[in-house]
């Protein structure tokens, strides 16, 4: 027997056939999302010559230091759809998701890094295009991830900066029933800087429960010359101990490109930014190989999830080479990432996050 299409998971075949959804977006405009309550703020000095019902709230203050509710739904439901612009430093705003009444978020993580945008500010602009994050003139976040919720989902930011900020933002949902099924999307934050010679970078680690893992973003600052990109990427599943099920075969291959992302010609890195995986942040002093490079690279495993029963441990290698020798070099470099996941079961204690001073990218 057929059940009904929820209305939750869309894609161009489903988009014929009707459901029972409700639409509902919170705005700054309508923060609950009630029917029939947007547009109802009081006029401000921009637009009080316009009246009431006119634009007047677009934006939401984020007083420094301070922690601002974005969304707080009763289910069942899912968030189809998130967009947000702030001011200021993207690595000084910090999102969280809360499920059903759970007091650990599924979702911490700074807000650029979460929309693949690991050194991102308003003045450090790259352009994002892959299926479930995009990011747009002039810093525009986007993202599609799928977000079922049963009971209640609670969204907030908190603003680590000293200056006060805002925040424009928009998150569009639906209301229906969530199949028995569903997990819940998580998203945890790590960095480690420097790391320790001869130590992997753990990307994800303590999850316990069934799910699949879909997808990664790393920002890696390059804290010596040459190229850095040769170290494997590494799923450990399930029972797996000292080795792992799924084992890479360097950095940019699991990132979907190959040859040190390099114009051969131009001897040049190569910005790229595509449905599953891209590379959209290169800072490099002289183009190519001298210090402080920084990349902000992206890989959903869309089509590729991969999936686990009880456990899964990721890691990532950092590895250079040594072009006299002709061979590989440990690294000790800035590494921070974020790993995404859906998974049932209690969401866990993630570590914490670093200070702000830890945050900070200069």
């Amino acid at each position: 027997m057929n059940l009904p299409f929820n209305g939750l998971s869309n894609n161009l075949a489903t988009l014929p056939t009707l459901s029972d959804a409700l639409s509902r977006s919170i705005t700054p405009e309508n923060p609950t999302g009630e029917p029939g309550k947007g547009g109802m703020s009081e006029p401000q000095q921009w637009s009080a010559h316009l009246g009431k019902g006119w634009k007047c709230r677009p934006n939401v203050p984020l007083p420094a230091g301070s922690t601002v509710v974005l969304a707080d739904v009763e289910g069942p439901g899912a968030i189809q759809q998130i967009w947000m612009t702030p001011t200021g430093p993207w690595r000084m705003l910090i999102l969280r998701v809360y499920y059903d009444d759970c007091p650990n978020p599924a979702i911490e993580c700074p807000l650029g890094d979460f929309f693949a945008s690991p050194f991102g500010a308003v003045d450090r602009f790259a352009q994002v295009s892959s299926q479930p994050v995009c990011v747009n003139p002039g810093s525009a976040m986007n993202c599609f991830w799928t977000m079922p919720f049963k009971r209640r989902l609670r969204m907030t930011i908190e603003n680590l900066d000293d200056e006060d900020r805002v925040l424009f933002y928009q998150i569009n949902y639906a209301l229906a029933e969530v199949a028995s099924d569903a997990a819940y999307l998580h998203a945890q934050f790590r960095r480690v800087n420097p790391l320790p010679r001869m130590e992997t970078h753990t990307i994800l680690d303590g999850v316990h429960g069934r799910g699949h893992y879909v997808g990664t973003v790393i920002g890696w600052g390059s804290n010596t010359n040459g190229w850095w990109g040769e170290g494997e990427v590494k799923f450990y599943l399930d029972d797996d101990d000292a080795y792992p099920t799924i084992c890479g075969t360097g950095t940019e291959d699991y990132f979907l490109g190959s040859y040190n992302f390099e114009n051969q010609k131009l001897k040049c890195y190569v910005p790229f930014t595509t449905a599953y995986a891209g590379m959209p942040h290169v800072w490099s002093p002289d183009g190519l190989y001298q210090s402080q490079q920084r990349f902000g690279l992206y890989r959903w495993h869309i089509t590729d999830p991969i999936r686990f029963r009880n456990r899964i441990r990721v890691t990532i290698q950092a590895l250079g080479w040594e072009n006299q020798r002709a061979r590989y070099r440990c690294l000790s470099d800035d590494i921070s990432s974020v790993a995404f996941w859906y998974q049932d079961g209690e969401t866990p204690v993630y570590p914490a996050l670093p200070d702000r001073d830890a945050l900070s990218v200069d």
